[in-house]
């Protein structure tokens, strides 16, 4: 019997088709447009506007789900208020589109299921790691600063500083970490580091000056010049960075966060950062997401907000469909232990 293969969230034709080319033999891949939104709010988009299936639409994506032994991305849920997978008895493994999928993975109770999930660690760490510099180079070099006295005309000399020589402190050690610990590298920067698991030659692996053990955290924070967060959300990293470690910090410094909002105290954060006690922040996410409209983040002139984006390019389908298609070739052959990317669903990535 064929692997059915369901595609339960937008994807362009042509990757649709490469992954009917992995094995047209073993394989049957369904995805029928018309069950997605017809309007996506970016290229690559996983999600699309709000668009409500018809009773006959909703029944073939129900029978669809029924079938499916291989999802490509987590379904959404019912309308009827059932989890995303209430309809997919048969699934035993799904590949998600996001690197952070961890929360998705437990929130379907999946924590103790047989059903392996596997993530698209690999694809994002480039454009999250340029947008980290976005802020750390807009910070350092004045931009805020230029864009006023281009407004008011002005031509008036001043002086920014520089990047290089400047430290920089990055938390984690997953991809994202080290594509800024890359581009900190090419700028010149002193680089240090903090992740969860500590052990010799950590420092070496990750070319950095110094890898901190996590109780060391504040030590780290102190020399920083800019701090970037690439932590995933999970109980143990819940509000990780609290008031004390935002008073750890150098002052005056770039606090940057493209892993997840719920690893900061966000409240913390915003008195940091009217108080001056942080110059800078760049945040692609928030505690809340979409970020309510009387967050004082939004009108605080040291902030800049991303909407959760800084991941999103225009490759991003054509590099997840590449994982997605190694993971189905493994698959197929019974080689599970060779698959890329496999969620531990006890740590939450």
């Amino acid at each position: 019997m064929p692997v059915t293969v369901f595609i339960s969230s937008p994807l362009p034709s042509e990757h649709v088709e490469t992954i009917r080319a992995v094995d047209p033999a073993l394989l049957e891949v369904i995805y029928e447009p018309d069950l997605h939104p017809p309007r996506l709010r970016f290229y690559g988009d996983h999600k699309g506007l709000p668009f409500t299936r018809t009773a006959e639409q909703q029944e073939r994506w129900r029978r669809h789900l029924g079938r499916a032994e291989v999802l490509w991305d987590f379904p959404p849920n019912d309308p009827d208020g059932g989890g995303g997978l209430a309809y997919a008895p048969r699934v035993k493994w799904i590949q998600g589109t996001s690197t952070g999928i961890g929360q998705r993975a437990n929130a379907l109770g999946l924590r103790d299921s047989p059903i392996i999930c596997t993530t698209a660690r690999g694809t994002h760490g480039g454009p999250v790691a340029e947008f980290a510099f976005l802020g750390i180079l807009m910070h350092l070099r004045g931009l805020r600063h230029l864009e006023a006295e281009q407004r008011a005309r002005r031509w008036t000399v001043y002086c920014a500083d520089e990047v290089a020589g400047k430290t920089l402190g990055v938390v984690g050690a997953g991809d994202m970490a080290k594509k800024v610990l890359a581009l900190g590298r090419a700028f010149g920067m002193r680089l240090l580091a903090t992740a969860r698991d500590y052990r010799p030659g950590r420092a070496a692996e990750l070319g950095v000056e110094h890898y901190y053990p996590r109780g060391e955290l504040h030590a780290m924070l102190r020399q920083v010049d800019a701090l970037v967060l690439t932590l995933p959300h999970t109980p143990e990293t819940e509000g990780f960075i609290d008031a004390a470690a935002l008073a750890a910090l150098k002052p005056g410094g770039v606090f940057v966060n493209i892993g997840r909002g719920q690893t900061v105290d966000e409240l913390a954060l915003i008195a940091a950062l009217q108080a001056g006690r942080i110059g800078f922040a760049a945040l692609d996410v928030t505690t809340i997401e979409p970020l309510p409209s009387d967050s004082p983040l939004w009108t605080l002139p040291n902030v800049l907000i991303s909407p959760h984006s800084a991941s999103a390019m225009p490759e991003e389908n054509r590099r997840v469909t590449e994982i997605f298609c190694y993971n189905l070739r493994c698959y197929l052959d019974g080689r599970l232990e060779q698959m890329r990317n496999i969620l531990d669903k006890k740590r939450m990535y």
